[in-house]
């Protein structure tokens, strides 16, 4: 995409502020409104950025003790997201506000000096830190989706998606590789509208397999956060289809996904 890393920092300081805007008149009752993601509370989705967050940027910071931190929590076993919400069940509503905004202010503040080249340790495989923040960017966003869908809120989307987007169509091989899935040779285009009306593309022009549609649809179904048909994407051929029926930007186990018209799902 040619976008350099303090770009996409200031797309996530834009999109952390709104999710924090989302949360701010939340008190200790509100904070535990379930979400989409069954099991989580609006709490355990705020909770997961900012412990996240720090473990990012211990990763950048400290690689060495990050490595032991995290080989000992995913030796827990690969619920560890759950096992960190509960640690922080009981966290009140103005706590959890300020913890994230910190540890996001931290993070911002490491990663300006990195390079987007430098590669740092993860709970997969290790990462650029360009790649990292754009995680965080993806993260901030998807989990903000569910916030604004347990408050009954609507965010306007923006051309930040093209970041999620970009990731969606980068871990492709990836998303078949963790369902125990070949990656598939055949080449997928993907023609997308974006929220000010320019156009984002990937893929070949000739590709049998297509995916088109608007941008908000295709990050909401690459990060779990609606199922296809709960969308107006355009999807042609069996690899397109089977692709948008496992996609996954995030790490760790392959995700549950939703359910069409329920937004139901387990967290990720």
């Amino acid at each position: 995409m040619g976008v350099s890393i303090e770009q996409v920092l200031d797309d996530l300081v834009a999109e952390t502020r709104v999710l924090l805007d989302l949360v701010a008149d939340l008190d200790d009752a509100g904070i535990a409104t379930p979400t989409p993601a069954v099991g989580w509370t609006v709490r355990d989705q705020l909770t997961h950025l900012a412990y996240f967050d720090e473990t990012a940027t211990q990763a950048a910071v400290d690689p060495a003790a990050f490595r032991v931190a995290a080989d000992a929590l995913v030796a827990g076993g690969m619920d560890f997201p759950d096992r960190v919400a509960a640690e922080h069940a009981t966290l009140p509503a103005a706590d959890v506000r300020a913890w994230l905004a910190r540890t996001r202010r931290e993070f911002v503040t490491v990663f300006r000096g990195l390079d987007a080249k430098a590669r740092l340790p993860w709970y997969g495989p290790d990462m650029s830190a360009l790649s990292s923040v754009t995680a965080r960017l993806m993260e901030t966003w998807a989990h903000g989706q569910d916030v604004a869908d347990a408050l009954g809120r609507d965010r306007e989307p923006t051309d930040r998606l093209r970041h999620i987007a970009h990731l969606g169509v980068q871990t492709t091989a990836f998303s078949f590789t963790l369902n125990g899935k070949p990656a598939p040779p055949e080449p997928i285009r993907i023609e997308l509208t974006s929220a000010s009306g320019a156009e984002w593309t990937w893929g070949p022009p000739e590709a049998a397999d297509r995916v088109a549609g608007t941008a908000l649809d295709f990050c909401l179904v690459v990060t779990q956060r609606r199922h296809r048909d709960d969308t107006a994407l355009a999807v042609t051929g069996p690899v397109a289809t089977e692709w948008l029926s496992v996609a996954q930007t995030f790490a760790g186990s392959p995700g549950t996904g939703r359910a069409p018209t329920s937004h139901a799902g387990g967290p990720s």
